[in-house]
């Protein structure tokens, strides 16, 4: 990744606070041939209880899709998905997965037809609607539904699928990732990340950040593997040397903040002083690695302390083989490095769980609300226990800054093939810090807690939080916004 100035700190930091996927995965240190059923198939279990089309609990996934502004050809605006109950099967012998999905959803516009993102090495063999058999085609990554809707009415569709997941290729000239989705190592087990899409590689979704849904997972594996996702562990049984694991995440969340492994994993708990329930899932026999996640519950400690209480029922990390570390919801995905597991990319990515999960961006045009603001509260903790000033901390950030800018453009109007560069952390964060200084500290932080309860567990723009903060404070921001955000030039710092 290119940086200005040659700051090695900031280089190495770098490299960790955007999703991506490691291109050459390393070996899990547990091979899948310790047992004898890895190589038989293994089949979805099924069992879930159906969720009524009428539930009550699936108003709150209730969204407003639009059309991505950055990237139109993922998503479609006229399907708002409610809840996905995903039943995964894993076969390391052939890197198969095979799957029942199970997705309730909203039509937001009347039509003919309904259309998902599905990768294409994943084969469709049925589709059927509220019970009946319908027409489907799949022609690259959209699976279209030929069904008539009706502007919001709800739906359930069960659409069955089978294949060798793939990742998809990622809109970036970072050099860290350049893959997005589906990962499977070279020992067979799988695990993703898949920011700004690439959630398709592995099942059929609206794979846009504007609609939040509801998830199941039910995810069978030959032991000694174990399905890990989202939100909270229902159940873990054997059967016939198969385990499965059943979660639910009871939140909305965007599919870009999905996150599924499958591994042999071992289960820590801990706790933060305020109570939220942590558990580790680390590859068996990197208990080294224990140690240095023991940072997460100090870490969620100060994080509250500056943003209010966890938003979440419980707070997970997850442990694969990548070089990088990603916010999903409730169960944060680390690269296994000792850079990734250090207690400033904990920071970074337990903020998210404010910025980013629980108050999402609209679209990609909008990711520097998320990543500003990770990065902001990250160098405040650096410099915390760095023992440095933050504005020592900020001179260094502005003096790299205007490159980036330049390269990858504006953070709230960046070149498409550039996602996930400096531009979308620095100018942003250095912005805060420049209200921050403009509004006080009081009513700074006051009105940083205050805006993720605004739009809790859904969506915003741009309109949305340049007004909010200009409506709140009492002042006319929206100069001061749109020259950070907007400007093709880095503003003045004072």
């Amino acid at each position: 990744m290119r940086l200005a100035g040659g700051v090695v700190a900031l280089a190495l930091a770098w490299t960790s606070l955007a999703a991506c996927d490691s291109s050459s995965p390393k070996a899990d240190p547990s091979p899948v041939s310790a047992s004898s059923s890895a190589s038989r198939a293994i089949e979805p279990v099924g069992g879930a209880a159906t969720v009524a089309t009428d539930d009550p609990s699936l108003d709150a996934a209730v969204s407003e899709p639009v059309e991505d502004r950055v990237y139109p050809s993922v998503g479609d605006p006229s399907v708002d998905a409610l809840h996905y109950d995903l039943d995964l099967a894993w076969t390391p012998s052939s890197d198969t997965l095979t799957a029942v999905e199970t997705l309730v959803f909203r039509a937001t516009a009347t039509g003919d037809h309904v259309q998902l993102d599905l990768g294409q090495a994943l084969t469709v063999s049925s589709v059927t609607v509220d019970g009946a058999d319908v027409e489907f085609d799949h022609p690259g990554k959209d699976l279209v539904v030929h069904l008539d809707t009706r502007a919001d009415r709800r739906y359930t569709m069960v659409i069955s699928y089978a294949g060798s997941p793939r990742p998809v290729s990622a809109p970036t000239t970072r050099g860290d990732f350049s893959t997005l989705g589906w990962t499977t190592t070279t020992d067979h087990a799988a695990w993703t990340m898949q920011e700004p899409y690439g959630a398709y590689s592995w099942y059929a979704v609206n794979d846009q950040p504007a609609d939040k849904a509801l998830y199941s997972f039910t995810i069978a594996a030959p032991e000694p593997m174990m399905g890990v996702a989202n939100g909270t562990l229902d159940s873990r049984d054997m059967q016939d040397g198969t385990s499965i694991t059943r979660w639910h995440l009871d939140e909305p969340a965007s599919s870009y903040l999905v996150t599924i492994a499958v591994g042999d994993f071992q289960e820590t708990k801990d706790r933060s002083t305020s109570g939220v329930p942590i558990t580790y899932w680390t590859p068996r026999g990197a208990a080294y690695t224990i140690k240095g996640l023991r940072s997460t519950a100090p870490a969620v400690d100060w994080v509250e302390g500056k943003l209010g209480p966890y938003p979440f029922s419980s707070l997970g990390i997850l442990l694969v083989d990548s070089r990088s570390g990603m916010e999903t919801q409730t169960m944060i995905t680390l690269g296994r490095t000792d850079y990734t597991t250090a207690p400033q990319v904990l920071v970074h990515e337990i903020v998210h769980q404010w910025y980013g999960d629980e108050v999402t961006p609209r679209d990609w045009r909008d990711v520097w609300m998320s990543e500003g603001m990770a990065l902001y509260l990250q160098g405040l903790w650096e410099a915390e226990h760095d023992h440095r000033s933050v504005e020592s901390l900020m001179a260094e950030w502005g003096s790299i800054e205007p490159q980036m800018r330049r390269e990858s453009g504006p953070p709230a109007d960046y070149d498409p093939a550039t996602f996930g560069e400096g531009n979308i952390y620095y100018g942003p964060a250095l912005m805060w810090d420049e209200l921050r200084k403009r509004l006080g500290d009081d009513e700074f932080w006051r009105l940083v807690r205050e805006w993720p309860t605004v739009h809790e567990d859904g969506n915003a723009g741009y309109d949305d939080i340049t007004s909010w903060w200009s409506q709140q404070s009492g002042r006319d921001l929206q100069p001061f916004f749109d020259a950070w955000l907007l400007g093709r030039k880095s503003p003045p710092r004072t």
